[in-house]
């Protein structure tokens, strides 16, 4: 799915050189990395949306899905979830709202702690984590438009960049 009308300039590239201009050189790269792979984001995401959409899922629901579907148990507290997937506990229940009103996830009183509730995928959401894989494998995930040494050094180096912003040890 590449975008209709290309650019006919990488308007980053265009920012680095006017970033240099202005004196800037020194934040110049650092400048382009973090703004390329915010645009990489995008464009991932956006491609990633597309693919679910038909499936009645959003890139946030999948997750959340994929997590409990790789749980031991098939379930996991909502919290948990929260934690795992580094995202907000209302976003995480507002999912998982949604997805129990699209019979892909129950939720329970947890009975090792009665304060928290338990997010159990179901077979049906099992099934649409079957289906919505597939195509994410052939459309998306396995499309990665660079070789796979490169992909394996560039998760290396998004790895290494996360480590050092602290979002894991």
């Amino acid at each position: 799915m590449p975008p209709t009308h290309p650019l006919p300039d990488d308007p980053i590239d265009l920012a680095r050189r006017s970033w240099r201009a202005q004196g800037w050189g020194k934040a110049a790269e650092g400048m382009a990395v973090i703004t390329s792979i915010m645009r990489v984001q995008q464009v991932l995401l956006a491609r990633v949306e597309a693919v679910l959409r038909p499936l009645g899922l959003t890139f946030a629901r999948y997750e959340v899905l994929m997590l409990l579907r790789f749980s031991r148990k098939g379930s996991l507290p909502v919290g948990k979830i929260g934690e795992r997937l580094q995202v907000h506990p209302a976003s995480v229940t507002n999912a998982v709202q949604r997805l129990e009103q699209d019979g892909h996830v129950v939720r329970s009183a947890n009975p090792g702690d009665g304060r928290s509730v338990l997010a159990e995928i179901t077979t049906r959401g099992r099934k649409l984590t079957d289906e919505a894989t597939a195509r994410l494998n052939s459309d998306v995930f396995g499309e990665v438009p660079i070789p796979v040494a490169e992909q394996r050094e560039l998760y290396a180096a998004l790895k290494e960049m996360r480590r050092a912003f602290g979002d894991f040890r």
